[in-house]
């Protein structure tokens, strides 16, 4: 008798993210748009960033728009345009991807960091009256994993203290605070627009969202070399235009953002409802916050088994962020130790993110959310 043979089922491989999808949907309209920047030569800054960025004030019901070469760039752009810089500091979460302290670094000023709550993972209101001193100029609050954070309780803050407040929007492009979208609630607010997030361009971008037209006058300087008029410099200045290439993409992109957005929130609410392992806490989801979904971060007492256990299922989490940022070689100067900021130290002890993406299958979610209950 001859020997029955036996099937092997491969399972398909859920990585973290997957941009493949997204790609081929939209490809032929992207290369059109690619095509007609080629014709143009419009290749740094011209006509289809400014197409951009009034797409962009539209969505987010800002007044003005100022794309950049990348969100890091955005953040410096903004705390030079506050007239912050050496001797000054700027409160940051001390969990957030490094970034948000690069800004504050690049103009000269020192961020201190602050621990963030226990339930939302966002910046903790009362840390941060208690790193207030005489030399705070402003607080970025961080819409982290698209997110908003809490905006009244910073900004009350900030009024009672004469600061600035800066959104650091890199990761929440359509999330909205009590119903409106996040970007026009601080002096600026600064957005990414690297190809993994929510909105990514074809390449590295950025962008500033402010209701000043002052604001929105230095920052258009500001990124074209200290410029207003060719050749004539008014101040230092830098080479932080956005492309066109880029710009083209994301005016692309940016008519199937609402629709991308939804279905995270759709998955996000079957992980919410349907992960039902005590072993796993999610991010707190207040009434007020209706986040986007960049990331779906949870944590677990035993990380590296719970990825070993998923691996084995062809699942592939990712970690947003394993060190948290006042423990960073980088700013060992400043004198931060292990205890300093608890809440995010076990945040980034613990964390993981789980497959989000909007082309996620019901059935590719199903087997996340089996698996994470099977652990």
């Amino acid at each position: 008798m001859k020997k029955m043979e036996q099937k092997t089922i491969t399972l398909e491989k859920i990585p973290c993210l997957d941009l493949k999808g997204q790609h081929r949907q939209i490809k032929q309209e992207v290369f059109d748009a690619f095509e007609k920047v080629y014709e143009s030569t419009a290749f740094s800054g011209g006509s289809f960033v400014e197409q951009f960025e009034k797409d962009f004030t539209a969505y987010t019901e800002a007044k003005y728009a100022v794309g950049v070469n990348n969100g890091t760039t955005a953040l410096h752009l903004a705390i030079l345009a506050l007239g912050i810089g050496p001797g000054d500091e700027v409160i940051v979460p001390a969990d957030t991807f490094i970034a948000t302290a690069w800004g504050v670094s690049h103009a000269g000023a020192t961020p201190v960091f602050v621990d963030c709550t226990a339930d939302t993972w966002q910046i903790d209101i009362y840390q941060i009256e208690s790193r207030i001193t005489p030399r705070t100029k402003a607080v970025i609050g961080v819409h982290l994993y698209g997110q908003p954070f809490d905006i009244e309780g910073v900004q009350s803050l900030c009024k009672k203290h004469g600061l600035w407040m800066i959104e650091d929007a890199a990761q929440a492009q359509g999330a909205r605070y009590k119903g409106k979208p996040i970007g026009t609630f601080g002096e600026m607010a600064c957005f990414s627009f690297y190809p993994g997030k929510n909105l990514g361009a074809c390449g590295e971008a950025g962008g500033i969202t402010t209701q000043s037209e002052n604001y929105y006058k230095h920052l258009q300087s500001l990124r074209n070399h200290g410029s207003t008029v060719r050749y004539y410099h008014d101040e230092i200045g830098y080479n932080y235009r956005m492309g066109g290439l880029e710009g083209a993409s994301l005016s692309v992109k940016l008519k199937y953002l609402e629709g991308w957005n939804n279905r995270r929130r759709a998955i996000a609410k079957r992980y919410l409802n349907e992960v039902s392992n005590p072993k796993i806490k999610m991010q707190h989801q207040p009434e007020w916050a209706d986040s986007v979904f960049h990331l779906f971060v949870v944590t677990t007492d035993n990380r590296e088994d719970m990825i070993k256990f998923l691996n084995e299922k062809e699942i592939y989490p990712a970690l947003h962020y394993p060190v948290s940022c006042h423990l960073q070689k980088a700013y060992n100067h400043l004198g931060y130790q292990a205890g300093d900021c608890p809440n995010a130290e076990y945040l980034a002890a613990h964390c993981l993110s789980l497959p989000m993406y909007a082309e996620l299958t019901d059935e590719q979610v199903e087997r996340v959310i089996t698996a994470l209950n099977e652990y």
